[in-house]
């Protein structure tokens, strides 16, 4: 048996795999059981070496140049059998570099983690100002892009993202006349929320330039440019005093050497009675390494803290860490709708860029995906306060305010 057949054998044990190399022999992996996708692989000549050197990489990079092509099912149901084989509380490996790729990646992780404020905006620029265009084609109506809120798995992706914003700024128990500050503001869709109804005034800061010139429109489109302003600042420069600040989907770009100077600064910009809301993405175990596909091709610079890092961060700053939520499975679904929307636009995404863009955009969200559903990917929303007293002594105003809201 080929040294890749061994792997495959180890790594595909539920659903079925078939395998055509390159001589044109056939492998069949797996347990054939129904409730799992059934996938059919043909590699090109060198694909095996390629995927048994470094699995993660290896197996994204022959995809993307063809050099793996799927003949039945599609990548999302490959990854589907690869990861769902090796689920996360299971205790197995899933699929992974070789004993000496991990040290190489570990090593380059430790290398390239520092994310100095001229790195940082350089790194945003990579992935948050590509094609507008693209972004209109998988994203919800709003351009959300970070974990949606399913109140019900059947929820569509809109109702899911509106009742996200509903979910974090209930938690905020933001009052009119409050000043906020949205750090990672996006395309400005969670501060026009926020304004529209708390009537708060809101300043959002990112460092996408797209997305600021979106932001600024949408806000003068909406007569509201006075009371929801948007910067092109790092947060690191920011000033002033804030009633409350948000942060959602940012907190992934900080680095982890920087989270001290996050946590201290956000304290800084928060008023004596202020309170924060912050939501990331989180590793369930403990601290990790970036995989080397997304730090090459979609998140240069990333990095997905465990819960023992982001503590570390705030500890001894006599800030209180009033609350925290941990959602298992909404970014799956959330990242489900959006491959979906992918692939139903895949004709226009290879005309914007060309096939192995989408290609590689199709399995960095498949990748994502399978990382929620069965692998050690959590969201984590973690809430603050400077003050004891800033908020009432149990979790019931959320509740009722996420009613009202959504009402």
């Amino acid at each position: 048996m080929a040294l890749i057949d061994l792997f495959f054998a180890r790594a595909f044990t539920r659903g079925r795999l078939s395998v055509i190399h390159p001589d044109g022999s056939t492998r069949t992996f797996g347990d054939g059981d129904p409730a799992w996708p059934g996938v059919a692989i043909r590699l090109a000549r060198g694909a095996a070496l390629r995927i048994a050197r470094d699995p993660a990489l290896g197996a994204a990079e022959a995809y993307m140049d063809g050099d793996l092509r799927i003949e039945q099912g599609d990548i999302r149901d490959l990854l589907t059998l690869a990861v769902g084989s090796n689920r996360w509380e299971d205790g197995s490996p899933a699929l992974r570099a070789s004993g000496l790729g991990r040290v190489a990646e570990s090593l380059r992780f430790r290398l390239n983690r520092a994310n100095m404020a001229r790195r940082a905006k350089r790194n945003v620029a990579h992935h948050y100002d590509l094609s507008d265009r693209l972004y209109d084609l998988f994203l919800d109506v709003d351009r959300q892009y970070s974990c949606a809120y399913f109140t019900d798995p059947t929820t569509t992706l809109e109702q899911a993202q509106i009742d996200k914003k509903a979910h974090i700024v209930a938690k905020l128990a933001i009052r009119p006349g409050m000043r906020v500050l949205d750090i990672g503001c996006g395309w400005g869709g969670m501060a026009l929320y926020i304004h529209a109804k708390t009537g708060a005034e809101v300043t959002g800061i990112t460092l996408s330039e797209e997305q600021l010139k979106v932001a600024r429109r949408r806000a003068a489109d909406a007569g509201v440019a006075d009371k929801v302003r948007f910067e092109l600042i790092d947060y690191r420069a920011m000033t002033g005093r804030f009633d409350r600040i948000v942060s959602v989907g940012m907190f992934e770009h900080v680095g982890t050497k920087h989270y001290r100077n996050f946590f201290a600064k956000c304290r800084e910009l928060l008023s004596d009675d202020g309170v924060m809301l912050m939501h990331t993405i989180g590793r369930a175990g403990g601290p990790g390494v970036t995989d080397t596909f997304t730090s090459k091709y979609i998140f240069p610079g990333g990095y997905i803290p465990a819960l023992s890092e982001i503590s570390q961060g705030y500890e001894g700053l006599r800030m209180y860490c009033t609350d925290v939520e941990v959602l298992r499975l909404h970014y799956a679904l959330t990242l489900d709708a959006w491959y979906d929307r992918t692939v139903a636009a895949k004709d226009a995404i290879v005309a914007l860029y060309d096939e192995r863009f989408y290609r590689m955009w199709t399995y960095y969200l498949a990748g994502s995906m399978v990382s929620f559903r069965y692998g050690g990917l959590v969201n984590y929303q973690l809430q603050f306060a400077r003050d004891r007293h800033a908020l009432p002594i149990t979790r019931d105003y959320m509740m009722q305010a996420e009613a009202a809201l959504r009402a």
